[in-house]
């Protein structure tokens, strides 16, 4: 039986395209989200959440809550994967500062905003993931944490999820938290069902 060639390493200019395009897809996730008034999960959901309690603009501290994660980042899953992640970060925030300006919404349904805004970010996080990187945050630390202590990462990002959404009842109006649940059930089903090592290796 003959073994499957090696996957091939992405160039730079792959790269490059699918981080512009990873970033656009989440940018417009959130632009949506926000615009609803709806909140996500991780540390994209802390960033909208603090963005809505203190009014400061959701690029910039989505920015700044992921810097602590970076130095994990690098212990964790090395150079590379921590500047592509870094980079990609700075996109989305910068993108998230400029959609809104060029991107308005005269009607959007709120229920159907939240599987719009999970069906556009669980893509643009696949095709980052695909390229070796990240939006940081909550995720590196699970890994870091497992590493230490063999409490499963995934259980971390659970955890800190549940607390995120429930601090957003005391924030939000209660329908609304729970259309954001619905769009990150279909964020990361599309994630679960699409993003399979055993049916595409990325690097």
């Amino acid at each position: 039986m003959t073994q499957p060639a090696a996957p091939t390493a992405h160039t730079p200019i792959e790269d490059a395209q699918a981080f512009a395009l990873g970033t656009a897809l989440c940018a417009l996730g959130v632009t949506m989200l926000t615009h609803l008034g709806l909140i996500t999960g991780q540390t994209a959901g802390l960033a909208v959440l603090v963005s809505y309690a203190t009014g400061l603009s959701f690029g910039i501290v989505f920015f700044c809550v992921n810097i602590p994660f970076y130095w994990l980042a690098w212990v964790r899953m090395g150079p590379k994967f921590t500047l592509k992640s870094f980079l990609c970060v700075a996109l989305l925030s910068g993108m998230a500062e400029i959609f809104p300006q060029m991107i308005v919404f005269e009607t959007l349904d709120p229920l159907l905003g939240a599987v719009l805004v999970g069906a556009v970010t669980g893509l643009g996080l696949i095709v980052l993931f695909r390229h070796g990187a990240s939006l940081g945050g909550i995720g590196i630390l699970g890994l870091f944490i497992q590493d230490r202590t063999g409490f499963r990462a995934g259980y971390t990002q659970l955890i800190f999820d549940l607390c995120l959404f429930a601090v957003a009842f005391t924030i939000i109006a209660p329908g609304l938290v729970l259309y954001s649940l619905a769009g990150a059930v279909v964020a990361n089903l599309i994630i679960a069902t699409n993003h399979r090592p055993d049916r595409y290796t990325g690097r």
